[in-house]
């Protein structure tokens, strides 16, 4: 599964945007006032090296177990209830955003910010997409460049248009039944599931109320968001499959609205919790969330993971 790719390089990111903490954290992880050509070189130096270190672990623990072919072209659109997609789109916007943050770190001005941080995302998946197009076992698929770009456009567009990013993606997960069925697939482990047990995970736009009012008084940190998930799902596209290990269950698709969090926007003059804040903030909160399926089905839950 490609996604599972993808969020073991958002990982890496996350870990790499957090290793630099040495000493006294607070004023190392303050933003540079003007250009910092150290903090600069830095970045792009620690960034050519994890993406190109990521890109050769990839082609030889990863692509070394399938079958090599000649470029091709897949069109894997209608798999997995496009809860793929929805993937790369998060994976895109999250890696872009890091990308974008750490360059504003080193004090690079925001059209270097834009240019060359916010589309280390969609750089990174397109080297991924051209590997597939050389595997047997996938593809390039332009579905998945389109989400690519999609991310990566939804980060650049807000900064341009307001300075700032009022809708975030974030992700969320619960376990399924699912996995036990095929865990070769879906995963074995929590770990593995949250990875790749499509049926558990949940996609979600979520836009900060204050942004959008400005004079209103509700708090600046207070979300809405809405959701997207899928069910019934054991296979990508092969529903004769689903029907053997779960005839009851139909492949559903799920939609979500709900509260949420920005920890972004949560005040604070420390640069370590900030730092934390903006890691964190890819997760939706557990909350209070209304449901409503594909089968025209709605329940209420009391809180949603």
């Amino acid at each position: 599964m490609k996604f599972y790719k993808h969020i073991l390089l958002l990982f890496l990111i996350v870990s790499f945007s957090n290793a630099f903490g040495q000493g006294k954290l607070d004023s190392f992880l303050k933003p540079a006032d003007s250009l910092n050509i150290q903090r600069r070189n830095a970045v792009v130096i620690s960034e050519a090296v994890v993406l190109t270190g990521t890109l050769v672990a990839l082609n030889q623990v990863w692509y070394s177990d399938y079958a090599k072919s000649s470029f091709h072209l897949k069109n894997d659109n209608a798999q997995w209830l496009q809860m793929d997609k929805a993937g790369h789109v998060f994976s895109s916007y999250q890696m872009g955003r890091f990308g974008a943050e750490l360059l504003e770190w080193s004090g690079a001005s925001q059209k270097s910010q834009l240019i060359y941080g916010s589309t280390l995302g969609l750089g990174f998946l397109t080297a991924v997409e051209v590997f597939d197009g050389h595997s047997a076992e996938w593809g390039f698929s332009w579905g998945d460049m389109l989400a690519n770009a999609s991310g990566t456009a939804l980060y650049v567009s807000q900064e341009l248009l307001w300075n700032e990013q009022r809708i975030v993606p974030k992700f969320s997960f619960h376990t399924t039944p699912y996995a036990s069925a095929r865990p070769n697939v879906l995963g074995e482990s929590l770990n593995e599931q949250i990875l790749k047990d499509y049926n558990g995970q949940t996609y979600w736009l979520s836009g900060n109320i204050h942004s959008f009012f400005k004079g209103s008084k509700i708090p600046k940190w207070v979300n809405v968001a809405v959701g997207y998930g899928a069910e019934g799902m054991i296979t990508g596209d092969d529903v004769l499959v689903n029907t053997v290990f779960f005839p009851e269950k139909n492949r559903i698709r799920q939609f979500y609205l709900s509260l949420d969090v920005d920890l972004t926007k949560i005040e604070t003059q420390s640069h370590t919790l900030r730092t934390l804040f903006s890691i964190f903030n890819t997760i939706k909160i557990p909350a209070p969330t209304f449901e409503i399926n594909s089968s025209g089905k709605s329940k209420f839950h009391v809180l949603y993971f």
